[in-house]
């Protein structure tokens, strides 16, 4: 239902005209996401500036049967940012407090709106280390990366955004503040709230605080790229690392030879290489001793076992820069490629190899043209399964192709007893899969927890159940 002129002007006051966005023109940055996958429509934006704030907000939606968007960087990748016409969007990008910075606890407390990279900085100011680390770090905040339960470059070693979570503070949908802003590492006092609102994609609340861990300083890091055979030498490599590093693998990434061949033809990076191999990967050690001797005896180790074909090692932070900056270049090296239909999976890390064999064959046998691009986070089983469109087609014909393209390729992913959705959340693009990925009796656990939290589907409507 459409929210009368006077129930706007009711919200509109709590913030102060100031911090309102009415016209079309100026609600485009929040209305678009970033691939244009989906253009929303909403009567109003609302940028409060405090939990207090959002709680009249939330009390008067409530009240009138307003639904509400919550936004955070809007970087995210299903849709769930997005409005569908009637819903306000409540964007917490004013919320951006750095509240506590607690070193001797390892912990720091932030509004829900706070950029990604500012608690980087703040942690790195405190002489401690934030972990979680994404692309959109610059944009990204951590409202949302809460809300979709972020992974990231780091969760092989600290885990996803879920497990660097203390504690919340939640604005429910009728305005209530649950204040859960704990800095305990350990709280066995009945059922863990916290954990129904990291991964819900605000619709059981809206998160508007956060406790997040802070961890030591890594002392040293070494940074090497890969080149091997084939994806299972890339998950033996895998395994000799963390067997011979005593648990200092910080990162592991993968990548296939289109996805470097991309990177080179469009960004001044230069191949460390003489030849061309099939895969590679950027292994990275972080911890404390003499890690570049590690890493160099590591790789001699997996080149006598056949399981490398050449490999650099940085020398300098320049040279582990330009590393990083081959896996962060192939985000944005399919763009220049056309179209992109993206697939965010997961296996178990021991059928990684089989996903991509057998995902790849299930693509082209749909569109021998295509060009998969299988890469990512293989330490903890996640590949960005994406594929580029061929070479001379049209790209929208090739992106009205994405529905049957997926459905080839979760049942794949299903097969070998994986995830459509490793984390990038649900949305409104995986919504209507959920009756075909989830039992009867968790749907309906779900729905009953919706109808709990939310009585009156107020909270970002046609998002994550289907219906």
């Amino acid at each position: 239902m459409m929210p009368s002129p006077e129930t706007l002007d009711r919200l509109a006051a709590v913030t102060g005209e100031k911090h309102v966005i009415r016209s079309e023109a100026d609600m485009q940055p929040y209305l678009h996401e970033w691939r244009e996958l989906w253009v929303g429509h909403s009567p109003m934006v609302l940028r409060p500036g405090s939990t207090e704030e959002v709680s009249k907000i939330l009390s008067i939606c409530h009240e009138t049967r307003t639904a509400v968007v919550p936004q955070s960087g809007n970087t995210g990748l299903v849709g769930g940012q997005i409005p569908f016409g009637e819903e306000i969007v409540l964007s917490l990008d004013r919320m951006t407090r750095i509240r506590n910075v607690d070193a001797r606890d390892n912990s720091i407390t932030v509004d829900a709106g706070v950029i990604l990279k500012n608690i980087q900085d703040a942690a790195e100011a405190a002489d401690r280390f934030f972990p979680l680390s994404l692309a959109s770090e610059g944009s990204c905040r951590i409202g949302g990366n809460l809300s979709t339960n972020a992974g990231g470059l780091g969760v092989i070693a600290y885990g996803n955004t879920r497990e660097l979570c203390l504690g919340l503070e939640v604005v429910l949908a009728d305005g209530r503040i649950w204040n859960g802003l704990k800095r305990l590492r350990k709280d066995n006092t009945g059922y863990d709230m916290k954990n129904l609102f990291i991964g819900a994609e605000g619709t059981l609340g809206i998160i508007t605080g956060a406790v997040m861990k802070l961890f030591p300083r890594p002392t040293d890091r070494a940074t090497g790229f890969v080149a091997l055979p084939s994806p299972a030498a890339a998950v033996e490599l895998l395994l000799l690392a963390q067997a011979r590093s005593g648990g200092r693998v910080a990162a592991i990434e993968i990548l296939p030879r289109n996805g470097f061949a991309f990177t080179l033809k469009h960004f001044a990076i230069r191949d460390p290489f003489a030849g061309a191999a099939p895969w590679y990967i950027l292994l990275e050690l972080s911890g404390s001793g003499d890690l570049s001797a590690l890493l160099t005896d590591l790789l001699a180790e997996a080149a006598e076992k056949g399981l490398v074909i050449d490999a650099t090692i940085a020398q300098s932070e320049a040279q582990r820069e330009d590393i990083w900056r081959i896996r962060e270049a192939i985000v944005d090296v399919q763009k220049r490629e056309g179209g992109s239909i993206k697939h965010d999976v997961s296996v178990p890390v021991s059928a990684i190899p089989d996903l991509i064999t057998r995902g790849t064959k299930a693509i082209l046998d749909y569109m021998p043209e295509a060009r998969p691009m299988p890469f990512g986070h293989i330490g903890d089983g996640n590949l960005h399964f994406n594929v580029s469109q061929p070479v001379g087609m049209d790209k929208q014909a090739f992106l009205d192709s994405w529905e049957e393209m997926g459905e080839r390729l979760y049942a794949v992913v299903l097969e070998l007893g994986g995830s459509i959705s490793a984390e990038h959340g649900i949305g409104r693009l995986k919504r209507d899969k959920m009756k075909k990925i989830k039992s009867p009796v968790e749907l309906q656990m779900m729905q009953q927890l919706k109808a709990l939290f939310d009585p009156l589907g107020i909270l970002n409507p046609h998002k994550v159940l289907p219906e």
